[in-house]
């Protein structure tokens, strides 16, 4: 009895702990696309996540650590939302499905939730390894997601696309948030959604 008792015990114990860890990666993941990595403390992603400072070592080994798991949940959860578009479209028309809605004013103004590779991108290279490590494992998820959307996926030349498409969604999106000109802001935004099947396979005359 005692030790059932003692089994039950320490299985609450590490579902509670579960959940916390939880709540501090989700906090992260979130406060990294907010607030940059330099701007993301251990004490405010405690406090947000309802837990006490003292607590993070129970959890992470470093705050690198904590940083590389929420780059991981961010990435993740982009691609996530990438891959939902995708499955909703016609396969002829995924990649401007996705596009549309990566370059959509939702997704300009929701830097906190959107994609971390446009809201991080710049700050990667001052970063830990293992932090860099997990962001550009789902960089690449990304990249594979949109080269599997060409009828020659497997080949260099669909993987070669589809990091033109990439790096051209995350550049336009990157600089229609920068400029204070929302004319300008929506030029980029429509130029590139004109002009994206230029990354699209060509066809014999």
């Amino acid at each position: 009895m005692m030790t059932v008792m003692r089994k039950s015990k320490d299985g609450i114990r590490a579902s509670a702990k579960e959940a916390s860890h939880e709540r501090i990666v989700q906090a992260a993941a979130r406060a990294i696309r907010r607030s940059g990595y330099d701007g993301t403390g251990v004490a405010d992603i405690m406090k947000e996540a309802g837990l006490t400072h003292g607590a993070f070592y129970a959890h992470f080994a470093s705050r690198d650590a904590m940083l590389a798991e929420a780059a991981d949940r961010a990435g993740a959860e982009s691609n996530t939302i990438a891959a939902n578009v995708i499955a909703a479209a016609p396969p002829n028309e995924a990649l401007q499905a996705l596009a549309q809605a990566y370059l959509s004013k939702e997704h300009l103004a929701s830097i906190e939730t959107g994609c971390p590779l446009s809201a991080l991108g710049s700050e990667m290279p001052r970063q830990a390894p293992e932090v860099r490590l997990a962001a550009t494992r789902r960089i690449k998820e990304m990249v594979d997601l949109v080269a599997r959307q060409f009828p020659d996926w497997g080949q260099p030349s669909a993987h070669e696309r589809a990091l033109v498409s990439v790096a051209t969604l995350v550049g336009t999106l990157v600089l229609a948030r920068a400029v204070d000109d929302a004319n300008l802001s929506d030029a980029w935004c429509n130029a590139t959604l004109k002009n994206l099947a230029l990354a699209k396979p060509k066809t014999d005359d």
